[in-house]
């Protein structure tokens, strides 16, 4: 896996701009932040977000992929108005679960997701050499 940086641009902070590899490639989709009965953990964006991670580890783990493999994620948010505050918080979150691997990282706003509580939405794709 290698990151893509053209040169002179500054690094991004919390992604990459692009990221090459070549592999067997694991996706993930629709991944919320519900516990395995499906259950919403919070009505928080951070604790909603923390758990979609989780999740979307755990998906990955059964396609025998980690974090470090991710090489793209789109994430999906119900507001910028409540993420934009939280992104400091969110930081420690992030690396809790995901460790230092920043991906290359796309985040939307959307009107609402198929789950009316839910908050955010994950997906990504990870890239595991063969």
């Amino acid at each position: 896996m290698n990151i893509l940086q053209p040169p002179g641009w500054p690094r991004p902070k919390g992604y990459a701009n692009g990221i090459s590899a070549s592999g067997r490639m694991v996706f993930t989709a629709g991944v919320i932040g519900w516990d395995e009965r499906e259950m919403l953990v919070s009505h928080r964006l951070d604790h909603q977000f923390a758990q979609a991670l989780k999740n979307v580890v755990a998906i990955l783990a059964e396609g025998g992929a980690r974090p470090e493999h991710i090489v793209r994620m789109t994430i999906y948010v119900t507001t910028i108005k409540e993420y934009l505050p939280l992104r400091d918080e969110l930081v420690p979150i992030w690396k809790s679960i995901m460790g230092s691997h920043y991906p290359a990282i796309t985040l939307v706003e959307v009107t609402r997701l198929l789950e009316r509580s839910a908050k955010v939405e994950i997906e990504a794709t990870a890239v595991v050499e063969e």
